[in-house]
């Protein structure tokens, strides 16, 4: 299997983008706006100096239109005054791709008769048209509205499976990385703080920023070691229990799906207890937001309306100490 290998150092406005990668399948890069995250793609282009070599073979010092690479624009980029068929066709035979792609039917329509999917899927068919050895996706899903979104992740995910070639994405958004690709890496301030298959990330966090950046809620508080438990207090004086163990400062990580929520404080196996009223509710599909206090629980629809959650509702946020993080602050 090819291998992209990328080990460089690029001075940025306010840092350096320090990085040593290597991609065989799909890798994210993920991180907050300003990390660096498109400037890697710009090196790989080679529109921007560092080390790159694919599949041994060094392209350190290849123009950009000499590198064998398909780059999928932020904002598409396509020719306005050009259909379809003769967008695609600008970077190598539209044809089969068209078809691969189901915009076949779409050949002769120009840019700003299409959706935004469509758009999207004429800017992968121009990018694979110039049959690619590396594919490189700019924030590839962020022009869409929520729902085209879902719809295109799906294809997306698929064809890159199908495609096997070594593809670096960069995203600010975690969902998007975690359904994309094999391997998500958490780039801040030009270093990459962690990389891990998405589920590693979820389960074991470097640090509090990976663990917030992830979707968890994230607590500050003190850790004291106990006999086979580690008890951290919070800011409000109440206490939360780990099986990790930690001592000083600590970011606690508990992810809203692990929070169970009840109106009366039932004995069940969870021992950490929260009590506080709702602040907030929010339905996102088929689950529901729920804010109490510092931390946020997610529950099915079914749940919310079973237990009547709304503003202002007193409940007791339930999650067990086996499922609760701390990492360093």
């Amino acid at each position: 299997m090819a291998t992209l290998a990328l080990d460089f150092t690029l001075p940025l406005r306010s840092f350096e983008l320090t990085l040593a990668l290597e991609v065989e399948r799909t890798v994210a890069l993920v991180g907050p706006s300003g990390a660096g995250k498109s400037s890697v793609l710009r090196v790989v282009a080679g529109l921007a100096p560092g080390r790159v070599a694919y599949d041994g073979e060094d392209w350190t010092h290849l123009p950009p239109e000499r590198r064998s690479v398909g780059l999928v624009f932020q904002d598409y980029a396509l020719f306005p005054h050009l259909d379809v068929r003769r967008n695609v066709g600008y970077a190598g035979p539209p044809d089969e791709l068209l078809e691969r792609l189901g915009i076949a039917h779409l050949a002769h329509a120009k840019p700003m008769q299409l959706s935004g999917g469509e758009r999207q899927r004429v800017a992968l068919a121009r990018a694979l048209a110039r049959d690619p050895k590396v594919l490189l996706l700019d924030e590839p899903l962020s022009a869409l509205d929520a729902h085209t979104k879902s719809e295109v992740r799906h294809e997306l995910a698929e064809l890159l499976r199908e495609l096997g070639l070594p593809t670096l994405l960069v995203t600010h958004d975690y969902e998007d990385a975690a359904a994309l690709a094999d391997e998500v890496g958490v780039l801040v301030d030009g270093t990459l703080r962690q990389l891990a298959r998405p589920a590693e990330l979820v389960a074991a966090p470097r640090d509090a920023f990976v663990a917030s950046f992830t979707g968890a809620n994230l607590l500050h508080g003190e850790a004291h070691g106990t006999v086979g438990m580690t008890q951290v207090r919070l800011p409000d004086g109440a206490c939360v229990y780990s099986t990790d163990g930690a001592t000083g400062a600590v970011g606690v990580v508990v992810y809203p799906w692990d929070i169970s929520l009840a109106r009366e404080h039932a004995e069940d196996s969870a021992l950490n207890v929260l009590h506080g009223e709702v602040s907030s509710v929010v339905e996102i599909g088929n689950r529901v937001r729920v804010r109490i206090g510092p931390i946020t629980a997610e529950v099915t629809a079914a749940s919310a309306e079973r237990l009547e959650l709304a503003t202002g509702t007193p409940v007791y946020a339930t999650f067990k100490a086996t499922g609760t993080r701390l990492v360093p602050l």
